[in-house]
């Protein structure tokens, strides 16, 4: 129902910076993180334009909820979503409202506490393996290593095993270049899509090869029964008892999208985050000691594993922070399924919606000295479900939340176990704004903690080739802007 006297979405304010015909496309492109934090003082709804359409960016963390509680009124679309949907179809995270109930009851069981222990066990593993690989002096693009550690981690549990490194190293990049064409090509006019540029050439044969490479999978565990204990037996065997039409497991389709949905998912967005926490710690020294303390006292000189979880309370507060400053899903849209009054205006079926966890994330009367890396704020407080939303919220929320954290916080251990971790250069780093806040180009230096622990420098250290991809330097949190990038590597919410 709506209020007859509420007022229409032609009354919410235009945010400022449209040109005439691209509206606010520009300044999105341009500084996207400048022009959402912009919107933050209008504390409720403010509207944008992208060309010829417009949305209602919500600002408001109460109005916020509430969109996100609300599914069947306020659906996943939008322009994230139709791009999304290009590459991974109608998956968990982009069906809409009457195909997503039986997929979530369908996906439940993959993520059931008992099947989390046997995940957190590989994680700990290659997360273990990951840090061995590394040699004292090297200079590290950490996201590219984050996103290989990610992929074999997500591999192993989703297929019970790493594919061949030929297969990996193409799934590897053709995420990449699928994944960071989302937001251009969101932002890119309809009439343009289709035009055939060197960019859309790449990213279709990225995506039509990833779709084979995940359905060649697929069409093996089909004709083998066996339970491998992984997440693709558990979504091979799922049965939803509350089917009413018969359709009681996936179909092939489905199954292809929903696996494509949990690889991209766990693969890429784990691996920004990942990223941000160990260059946030290679930018806060004092807090990286701490850790550090942390880490020697829970492992007492043993390896790690998935029964440390508990007991990593630092571990887990920096990547909780690292999540508030950098949330992977810095936006997303929704679209409206029937008239609906939000905030005390009317809007029409059909609408878009934008919601962003940074602009909430980072409001000063929200979080005290926003822009500042402090994990201890959540010492003595839970993050709140109407302010802190890096996973959404309510049905639509990510249903792989604690297999992230948890490989997260596992990974983030492993590393400081045995490397202390430096920034390269003095400039600040700034996020590659795409669909996320990718951290591409990020460069850390990481030197063994086994010398500098011995009280010696170990001899000569061995610097590896800066790789040529970006610049890293610590990054300034009283701006944190970023720049659409032209070229390629991001992902989804």
């Amino acid at each position: 129902m709506t209020d007859t006297n509420a007022a229409t979405a032609a009354s919410v304010p235009l945010a400022p910076g449209g040109l005439p015909l691209l509206g606010h496309a520009l300044p999105l492109l341009r500084d996207p993180l400048a022009f959402i934090s912009s919107l933050s003082g209008y504390r409720g709804l403010v509207r944008v334009r992208l060309g010829p359409t417009s949305a209602v960016v919500v600002c408001d963390p109460d109005l916020t909820r509430h969109v996100f509680l609300n599914d069947r009124v306020y659906d996943k679309g939008g322009p994230i979503y139709e791009r999304i949907r290009e590459v991974i179809g109608d998956g968990l995270s982009t069906c809409a409202y009457p195909l997503h109930r039986r997929q979530r009851r369908l996906c439940q069981p993959s993520f059931h506490p008992a099947r989390l222990t046997g995940y957190s066990a590989v994680f700990a593993r290659a997360s273990r393996l990951k840090a061995a690989s590394w040699h004292d002096g090297d200079v590290l693009d950490i996201t590219q290593e984050m996103m290989t550690l990610t992929t074999r981690a997500t591999m192993e549990t989703m297929f019970s095993g790493a594919l061949p490194a030929e297969t990996m190293s193409r799934a590897l990049s053709d995420t990449a270049v699928v994944v960071s064409a989302f937001f251009r090509r969101m932002m890119t006019p309809a009439a343009l899509r289709g035009v055939p540029t060197p960019g859309k050439r790449r990213y279709d044969h990225a995506r039509h090869r990833l779709s084979a490479t995940i359905e060649g999978i697929i069409a093996e565990r089909r004709a083998d029964p066996t339970d491998h204990a992984d997440l693709l037996s558990t979504l091979v065997g799922a049965v939803d008892e509350e089917s009413q039409d018969g359709q009681r497991q996936l179909s092939d389709g489905e199954l292809a999208d929903e696996a494509l949905t949990f690889f991209l998912g766990g693969m890429e967005t784990t691996a920004i985050t990942l990223a941000w926490a160990l260059h946030l710690l290679a930018t806060h020294p004092d807090v990286q000691q701490r850790l550090r303390a942390e880490t020697d006292g829970v492992l007492a000189g043993g390896d790690l594993d998935a029964a440390h979880l508990p007991s990593l309370g630092l571990a887990t507060r920096v990547v909780t922070e690292a999540l508030r400053l950098y949330p992977p899903a810095w936006m997303m849209t929704r679209r409206l399924r029937q008239d609906a009054e939000l905030g005390g205006v009317r809007l029409a079926s059909g609408s878009t919606l934008v919601l962003s966890p940074y602009l909430l994330h980072r409001r000063g009367d929200l979080f005290p000295d926003p822009d500042r890396f402090d994990p201890d704020r959540w010492l003595d407080a839970q993050p709140d479900r109407a302010t802190y939303i890096p996973f959404g919220a309510g049905p639509r929320k990510c249903i792989g939340d604690q297999f992230a954290l948890n490989e997260a916080v596992l990974a983030l251990t492993a590393v400081v176990a045995r490397w202390k971790l430096s920034p390269v250069g003095e400039e600040p780093f700034r996020p590659k704004v795409e669909t996320s806040l990718s951290s591409r180009g990020l460069l850390l230096r990481v030197a063994d903690r086994r010398q500098d622990d011995a009280g010696g420098t170990g001899g000569p250290q061995r610097h590896a080739a800066v790789p040529p991809q970006g610049t890293a330097c610590p990054v300034d949190h009283r701006a944190a802007r970023g720049a659409a990038s032209p070229r390629s590597d991001a992902a989804p919410e």
